[in-house]
């Protein structure tokens, strides 16, 4: 297996390849390694402070962003070094690259700045969010084993577990209301169940997880807590309250610009390492790689990610106020009716408020679908779109499109009605100018409900 590599600080480019002299038997041979950015010391700082104290990486030629490492292989000096690579004695703490696939100097800086976001020791980059949290999975929990879910989660996430692992690794899962801190521990199979699985923020229903109670359940009973944190980057951040390990769909938020696809897993060294490692690792030999092109134009927007939260945050709190008092059923933590509004206000970070995501329930999907199609098409307030974190507002169906994969009645026990919209809430624009759009929007509802022959 190969040697644990220290994600947090070393460097990538710009370093002298030097072979290292190899220890006689019986003494050490690696090098002692600086203090990695661990979870103590960024327990109590704010994620945007620990991703600006993250190395930076300077481009091969001084330039002031890192340069785009494209190539599928690399070379070595000596015939030598090939073996000491694949024996695992060298590897990319010490600046050498075999392929891709394993490491790129490109990729493996993004993971580091992942890392520092989220307060682990390590991350590693892949090519989706399904591919993150597939390879955790595969690797965590291994063929005949059990996970325990929330019963509220994104509906690709839910038919991984419910259907393709069961199908091909014999893996089940149980699911569970999150809530119940009881009904948690008791679904906990000793000596089968691995890992204890959530979302920190529920998609698409807003339920909000209790990450410090459940990872206290998971260390009881010697589990690992794994959180989805793709609806609140910046917001809460799981590591640092006790989860094991922390997946992205980083083509949401933390990307911004719905331009790429592309995902991270966060965690111990540990882990990483193992998920790499060249005869046993889910990683390597599934190899999701995310391309070195992407993980580039994602460094570039990891800076401003603390700026674009926060104006998600306030719009989405504006907005719900304003739905909530012209009498619409809005569900959203930052409103203080929400079951989890002191939870998420007890472990959120400060500053960066309750996160973007609103849901509107229209009771139908008939009129939830004629709302859309006035706020996209008449008064331009947003887009019909899956996805999310985009800098316009983004609009759909969830019961009829991306929670589709739950049986109908496990939308109904989560509370997916029929009619709930998931928003999205983008900030071009002013929020003035947006609000009013979808007052006119919501206008041109109250008037067709009034008169089902009217146009508009």
């Amino acid at each position: 297996m190969a040697e644990v590599i220290n994600f947090a600080n070393f460097s990538l480019s710009n370093a002298k390849k030097q072979v290292p002299k190899v220890a006689d038997e019986g003494e050490d041979n690696q090098s002692p390694m600086p203090l990695s950015l661990t979870t103590k010391r960024f327990r109590e700082v704010d994620p945007a402070a620990a991703l600006a104290s993250a190395r930076h990486e300077f481009g091969e030629h001084g330039g002031v962003n890192m340069s785009i490492e494209a190539s599928a292989t690399f070379t070595v000096m000596e015939a030598e070094t090939m073996r000491r690579l694949f024996a695992g004695e060298l590897g990319p703490d010490r600046d050498y690259f075999i392929y891709s696939r394993h490491f790129n100097p490109t990729v493996l800086n993004l993971g580091r700045q992942m890392a520092a976001l989220e307060g682990t020791e390590a991350a590693y980059c892949t090519a989706s969010g399904m591919s993150a949290i597939t390879a955790v999975l595969l690797q965590l929990v291994g063929a005949g084993g059990h996970i325990v879910a929330s019963q509220c989660l994104y509906g690709g996430t839910h038919a991984l577990m419910s259907r393709f692992l069961v199908r091909s690794c014999g893996i089940n899962t149980t699911f569970v209301n999150i809530d119940n801190i009881d009904e948690v521990r008791s679904a906990i199979k000793a000596g089968e169940t691995k890992v204890l699985y959530v979302e920190t923020m529920s998609n698409p229903t807003l339920v909000v997880a209790d990450i410090p109670a459940l990872a206290a359940v998971a260390r009881e009973k010697g589990v690992k807590l794994v959180v989805d944190n793709t609806f609140t980057p910046m917001v809460v951040s799981p590591a640092r309250l006790g989860a094991d390990v922390v997946v992205h769909s980083v083509s949401k938020f933390i990307s911004g610009g719905a331009d790429v696809i592309a995902g991270a897993i966060c965690g111990p060294a540990s882990l990483v390492n193992s998920m790499m490692d060249l005869q046993e690792g889910a990683l390597m030999l599934t190899g999701p790689t995310m391309n070195a092109k992407v993980a580039f134009e994602i460094s570039e927007r990891l800076p401003h990610l603390a700026l674009r939260m926060k104006e998600h945050s306030t719009r989405a709190m504006a907005y719900a106020t304003r739905m909530k008092r012209l009498g619409l059923k809005v569900i959203y933590p930052g409103l203080p009716d929400h079951p989890h509004h002191s939870l998420l206000s007890s472990i959120g970070n400060p500053e960066y408020g309750y996160g973007g995501m609103i849901c509107l329930d229209m009771g139908t999907e008939e009129r939830a679908n004629k709302l859309m199609q006035h706020l996209q098409n008449v008064t331009q307030f947003g887009l019909i779109a899956v996805s999310l974190g985009y800098y316009e507002t983004l609009m759909s169906c969830s019961g009829s499109s991306t929670s589709t994969e739950l049986p109908p009645e496990e939308r109904t026990k989560t509370g997916i009605s029929p009619g709930l919209i998931r928003m999205s809430v983008g900030y071009s624009g002013t929020l003035e100018q947006r609000w009013a759009q979808s007052e006119q929007a919501l206008a041109l509802m109250q008037q067709q409900l009034k008169n089902p022959n009217a146009e508009g």
